[in-house]
């Protein structure tokens, strides 16, 4: 299994996707402050060990990963997604080439 990192990097990782997906100010959605209240109540302190830190760890990396991914593919999508079918001219335009003209003046 591939070392997740500190929860500290997964924690900031997330609110930097959060950040990337909305709209508005990102501390008012309900998913910050659900994100902030499960990191608070599964922290170990000195007068507990949560042993259930390393699950939820897990489970946020791979929310991490989830989010990162979406956002990259939304943004390969729109720029290579095609956007219909185009004229001759411009398919041809796009390669470098003219198309020749018609004789008698049409085209």
């Amino acid at each position: 299994m591939a070392a997740l990192g500190s929860p500290l990097q997964t924690f900031r990782g997330l609110l930097r996707e959060l950040r990337h997906a909305s709209g508005r100010p990102y501390r008012d959605t309900p998913a910050y402050q659900h994100i902030v209240a499960t990191f608070r109540a599964h922290r170990v302190t000195s007068q507990k060990l949560c042993r259930a830190q390393q699950e939820l760890h897990f489970q946020a990396a791979t929310y991490l990963c989830l989010l990162r991914s979406v956002r990259e593919h939304t943004a390969l999508h729109r720029e290579y997604h095609g956007k219909g079918e185009r004229s001759p001219e411009e398919v041809a335009g796009l390669v470098g080439f003219r198309l020749p003209q018609q004789p008698g003046g049409k085209g």
